[in-house]
């Protein structure tokens, strides 16, 4: 009996495949998950999904009473990248059970 140059392909595809599947399946689930991040005190928060997409801001009007703009710029700036990066955490935390730790690049 001669064994296959390609050794268990057909298994190693089966197992790429169900590892597609489980994470279309994680991705949909973290999707539906939320994180929000404050900046000026809690005067400017923004929330983002773990699709790492922003859907909602939140500005308390006395911000608005100073009349700084520039201050509120940066103040939504802020707080809008440190939701994204606590979503871009919150899909490596979910995706590292997936995969046992092992950090794959171009997953998410």
């Amino acid at each position: 009996m001669t064994k296959s140059p390609f050794g268990n392909l057909g298994g190693m595809m089966k197992q790429a495949q169900a590892l597609q599947d489980q994470l279309a399946k994680l991705k949909d689930e973290v999707s539906h998950k939320t994180v929000t991040a404050s900046a000026g005190g809690g005067m400017v928060e923004a929330t983002a999904n773990g699709a790492q997409e922003i859907i909602s801001i939140r500005i308390d009007p006395e911000v608005m009473k100073a009349q700084d703009v520039d201050m509120l710029q940066d103040l939504v700036i802020s707080v809008t990248n440190e939701a994204l990066r606590q979503s871009r955490e919150l899909m490596a935390d979910e995706l590292k059970g997936l995969t046992g730790g092992i950090q794959i690049p171009g997953l998410f």
